[in-house]
């Protein structure tokens, strides 16, 4: 009978382990689910401007654990109590327990089995401020090739200084996200980085400063987290004025821009669906400026004499130049030794194309220059000398991470 007894106990303990631990992983899996899909729809909905409190104990009971705080309980607290991210409250914790009710394990004392579950999400809401602040000079692409498709590259005998900014290239190629040919150099003029995603072909190190650069650098997402440019020219239509060689801004679809006899741009925001070309010889200037390249290219020839600004108020406040990420052209920048460029230039899904402005006659690029591919070449000194204040802000996207 003792034995009968003692092996009924043993048969009742392995049921318990059986069934008891099989439901206590389930239900220990089951909470996990629930803490994690409550602290992201809670950080969603925070983001949207909700009840996130409401919308979080919604999605746990929907999950089914409703807060009765007998068989489970669920805590929320932002910010986290403890943990690395306590006493920041862009986090919200989630901390969900259940008390699963045993079928066997209470023969030997244990009534009921305790799953507990804590996560944490993030909701980072939009910040108003600089593209990618630290460089001044941005390659976005994030896969390349080295014979073409390059993502950055400076070649013949051009120098580029970086003022006020580093460079920075997205591209994850391993031997040649940034290229260096010929006497092309590179030299940044401050305490920025060049920081590089991917690897580097550099044929004379010593021409690039500082060196050795950066590389293994955390990529970017493509397209980048940030808010695009919403400038428009609705239904207005750019007007030439033969007398004055003026034209006011609006939408221009009657080839080339800007018309023969123009040298100087109103105003305002210009929409062009073709390309746009200042040759030799000729002036174009502007101020309080935006150009938007909907479709075609932009070429700046080398003796042209170039003096464009972008607007310092209003929504397009510092942006120069926008090519939209659906307009895979080019922008071929140049210009006589005395011009200069003041605003951003923002090419997405374009190259951009630096081959002129010596900055030992004063010529200049004020800008942010950001392209999917960016080319340097030429004999010209190049200077970038990057403010924010003279240049486009914009949104950050808002950010919602979930962290176990």
């Amino acid at each position: 009978m003792i034995l009968i007894v003692f092996t009924i106990i043993g048969l009742i303990g392995t049921a318990a382990l059986a069934i008891d631990g099989t439901n206590a992983f389930v239900d220990s899996r089951r909470v996990d689910t629930a803490a994690s899909a409550a602290a992201l729809t809670a950080a969603l909905t925070r983001i949207e401007g909700g009840n996130w409190r409401a919308a979080a104990l919604a999605t746990a009971a929907a999950n089914g654990y409703n807060n009765d705080g007998v068989t489970n309980t669920v805590e929320l607290n932002t910010p986290p109590l403890s943990g690395p991210y306590s006493g920041n409250s862009e986090y919200i914790e989630v901390i969900i327990t259940s008390h699963l009710r045993t079928y066997f394990g209470v023969v030997i004392g244990i009534p009921t089995i305790t799953s507990v579950s804590q996560v944490v999400s993030q909701s980072k809401p939009s910040e108003l401020g600089e593209m990618f602040p630290g460089y001044a000079l941005v390659s976005l692409a994030p896969h390349t090739k080295c014979d073409n498709h390059r993502a950055f590259w400076v070649h013949s005998e051009a120098t580029i200084n970086l003022i006020g900014g580093g460079l920075f290239i997205n591209s994850d190629n391993p031997d040649c996200a940034f290229i260096s040919f010929g006497s092309g150099s590179v030299r940044v003029r401050d305490a920025s980085l060049i920081s590089v995603v991917g690897g580097a072909d550099i044929q004379k190190p010593q021409l690039i400063t500082p060196y050795p650069i950066d590389t293994g650098i955390a990529p970017i997402p493509y397209p980048p987290p940030y808010k695009m440019p919403r400038a428009g020219c609705g239904s207005k239509i750019a007007t030439p004025d033969e007398e004055t060689g003026t034209i006011s801004s609006g939408n221009w679809d009657e080839g080339i821009f800007p018309p023969e006899g123009v040298h100087s741009l109103e105003s305002g925001v210009y929409c062009l669906q073709d390309d746009f070309i200042v040759g030799d010889g000729q002036v174009l200037e502007g101020n309080n400026v935006v150009i938007v390249m909907e479709d075609g290219n932009i070429k700046i020839s080398g003796n042209a004499e170039i003096d464009l600004s972008a607007p310092k108020n209003g929504p397009n406040a510092g942006l120069l130049i926008y090519m939209p990420i659906g307009n895979h052209g080019r922008i071929e920048l140049n210009g006589s030794d005395s011009s200069v460029y003041k605003g951003t230039i923002l090419a997405p899904g374009g190259e951009v194309r630096l081959n002129g402005l010596d900055a030992i006659h004063s010529a200049a690029y004020h800008s942010q220059i950001i392209a999917y591919y960016v080319e340097v070449d030429g004999s010209d000194n190049i200077e970038i000398n990057y403010k924010d204040e003279q240049n486009w802000d914009t949104l950050t996207m808002p950010e919602v991470i979930l962290i176990k």
